[in-house]
């Protein structure tokens, strides 16, 4: 029933993704286009995440504990390049993998390269003295 309920989620996370425009690079680097032919429409999805995370928290409110992260270099650069890759090709993660269903190239080279990049974060010694 786990797992039902987790592809239950994904599947309606994915399709909203889809039908909000996240999953369409265009529409994303249009959002981001600030200076030129700006398209604020993706306000109303970033408005209605935030209303659905108020809304969806506020029972888990003391339930549950979130560790300040400490911001350090790797953290930073991390932050950079996820800002940079998304600034470039217009896909986060979710909405990259979303992409895979128009079986573009670009959706396919942005999700192969955040893999790779997943598995070097794995395989690569860790910078943290803590770790």
């Amino acid at each position: 029933m786990k797992n039902l309920s987790a592809f239950g989620a994904g599947l309606l996370f994915g399709v909203g993704l889809w039908l909000s425009g996240m999953a369409n690079p265009v529409k994303v680097l249009d959002f981001l286009d600030v200076t030129g032919v700006w398209d604020p429409s993706l306000l109303l999805v970033m408005g209605g995440a935030v209303a659905v995370t108020l809304i969806g928290f506020r029972p888990l409110k003391g339930k549950i504990s979130i560790e300040k992260t400490k911001v350090d270099m790797p953290l930073v650069v991390g932050a950079a390049l996820f800002g940079l890759g998304w600034g470039v090709a217009g896909y986060c993660p979710g909405p990259g993998l979303t992409a895979l269903a128009n079986l573009s190239t670009e959706a396919f080279v942005f999700v192969g390269a955040m893999v790779a990049g997943g598995l070097a974060a794995r395989i690569l010694p860790s910078q943290d003295p803590g770790a």
